[in-house]
């Protein structure tokens, strides 16, 4: 008997809440003790470890972004993409509110005062980088992203290490933005953190719809075009 939620979206819900819980949940509950360096490794190994485990089910997209530019190059029907952007998001909601029922046990939390790993640009939000630097950079280094997917997993990649290629290139990714945005590169991973927290969050929050997905459709263009020419 066919199941009522496919498994693929099943996979996808699981997958971004594993991500949001060990990279949000770094950045929330050990950000001061581990660093840029701790936070950026946290979100890196959290997606390998998702990739590894969920990627022979539903290629562990884990990232609207990467949904949108796979639909682009033609490896994703409409229906499925619109069906993963919702496992997505939800389960960056469900990652969010457990790492905000976990932080909330700490005496020394306060969600207004030390947020929820939400991204964000500007004044008073980590090196106050502007509006144009933020969006540049959420575009350019999405778009790096999703070609880093979408190539590593490709039918010609060499079989098995797409998973590890694409952990790391979202280290690297990490340890450059952190300090611009909070880094994003995934609109499900700023939706979730931003609900709880409000106010400037989720102002700022159509930044990182938009940024990540125009990013990942220029990157699903560009493997379109190359998969044409091969």
């Amino acid at each position: 008997m066919k199941q009522w939620i496919d498994k693929r979206y099943r996979a996808e819900f699981v997958g971004t809440l594993i991500l949001v819980v060990f990279g949000v949940g770094t950045a929330v509950i050990a950000g001061d003790k581990v660093g840029v360096v701790g936070i950026a490794v946290a979100f890196g190994f959290a997606l390998i470890g998702a990739a590894y485990a969920f990627g022979p089910i539903s290629g562990c997209h884990i990232n609207p972004a990467v949904s949108l530019g796979s639909w682009v190059a033609g490896r994703l029907s409409g229906k499925d993409m619109l069906g993963y952007w919702l496992a997505q998001c939800l389960g960056a909601i469900v990652g969010a509110g457990i790492i905000y029922s976990i932080a909330m046990g700490g005496t020394a939390f306060d969600i207004a005062a030390n947020g929820l790993g939400q991204n964000g640009w500007g004044p008073g939000y980590q090196g106050g980088y502007t509006l144009a630097a933020a969006m540049t950079y959420e575009f350019v280094a999405t778009w790096i992203f999703v070609m880093v997917v979408l190539f590593s997993t490709h039918r010609n990649a060499q079989a098995g290490f797409g998973g590890l290629a694409i952990g790391i290139t979202l280290v690297a990714i990490h340890l450059l933005g952190i300090r611009i945005t909070g880094t994003s590169v995934n609109p499900a991973r700023s939706l979730g953190p931003a609900l709880f927290v409000r106010g400037q969050a989720l102002a700022q929050l159509w930044l990182f719809l938009l940024a990540p997905c125009l990013g990942g459709a220029v990157a699903g263009l560009v493997a379109r075009r190359l998969d044409k020419q091969a």
